[in-house]
């Protein structure tokens, strides 16, 4: 079997397990993992969105926590205080965050290294702290909580997310549809420009690469991702807090994407499960599980800086580069003969 067959069979199997999760879960009598999974898949998104900046374009955020913010309360506000429906509050909480990180980005991609880094910390806090003083709209400490309309509405027949497994399913669509779309994104000319300036921007300049605006676009893009996370993190708790806008969650996020590994499409969703599931299982009996987590990133960094998914694409292509010389010696000899 071919390395991309394997790949392949990998990701359908992959994806045949995140379908199959609630029944399989149901009949195994362990319901509560359903939400474990969900909650993975929509942090996933917040490392993904590190990841874009981090892994295509050399950009490493600790701010992003702050669009995963603006899609939370995006949506809790418009629910909450506004009365909108499902649908509308989705867009109203992902079109928050696109604004905040277009406008945050205008100034953040003018920097590069740990002047970018110290400016996103700056914007993640500065909104931390207003969120936290509007206490009559964002409801300050306490959070903001609410309850979540219907997604579909036909008469007397209501699609709504209190149901478990309509929930798991609408999180994992919409997270689909954010990877697929973020594999588009990789394989276009427009990723193709994230990689040129990731690996030296004064060349990716000198060949009519716009730097700043491909940075500016990438910076948006991935606020967008942080968005859509942060607005199913509200539906899924019916809840909007600014403790989750604070720059210790998008450090986590960042500690995610690397051990998942920077620059591939799955890292981020291979490192939250792992550090996630680490958690949830070492949590319960041992109270200072974090030193065993420092420890899992210390050990990952040292032994696979690429990351797990990139470390299994490194022994891939050194598999293949042994393979071509021998096919290359193959096809010499009947050649001879």
């Amino acid at each position: 079997m071919s390395r991309a067959t394997l790949d392949r069979a990998a990701v359908a199997l992959l994806l045949v397990a995140l379908l199959a999760a609630p029944v399989l879960l149901d009949v195994l009598g362990a319901p509560f993992w359903v939400n474990i999974i969900a909650e993975i898949l929509i942090w996933s998104l917040l490392a993904a969105s590190v990841n874009l900046l981090f892994g295509y374009v050399g950009l490493l955020s600790f701010g992003q926590a702050l669009y995963f913010g603006f899609g939370m309360y995006g949506v809790a506000l418009s629910i909450g205080h506004w009365g909108v429906g499902f649908w509308s509050a989705f867009a109203i909480g992902v079109l928050a965050s696109i604004l905040m990180a277009a406008a945050a980005g205008a100034l953040a991609v003018r920097l590069t290294w740990h002047y970018f880094a110290i400016i996103t910390v700056i914007f993640s806090l500065i909104f931390y702290f207003v969120a936290l003083s509007s206490k009559a709209l964002t409801g300050g400490d306490d959070g903001l909580s609410f309850a979540a309309p219907p997604v579909l509405d036909l008469g007397g027949w209501k699609l709504s997310l209190t149901d478990p497994a309509t929930q798991y399913y609408f999180i994992l669509a919409v997270c689909l549809l954010c990877y697929g779309l973020k594999a588009l994104i990789i394989a276009s000319p427009l990723g193709l420009a994230f990689a040129a300036v990731r690996e030296n921007d004064r060349r990716a300049s000198l060949i009519g690469i716009d730097v700043y605006r491909t940075r500016w676009i990438a910076f948006v893009l991935a606020g967008a991702l942080a968005g859509v996370g942060g607005a199913l993190f509200a539906f899924f708790g019916r809840y909007a807090s600014a403790s989750y806008m604070v720059y210790h969650v998008s450090g986590e996020a960042v500690v995610w994407a690397i051990v998942g590994g920077a620059g591939t499409l799955l890292g981020p969703f291979v490192g939250t499960a792992l550090l996630v599931l680490f958690r949830e299982l070492v949590s319960g009996f041992w109270e200072h599980y974090l030193l065993a987590v420092g420890a899992i990133v210390i050990v990952a960094v040292i032994f696979a800086p690429e990351g797990l998914v990139g470390a299994w694409n490194r022994i891939g292509r050194r598999d293949a580069a042994q393979v071509l010389p021998e096919a290359d010696a193959a096809a010499a000899a009947e050649a001879r003969t």
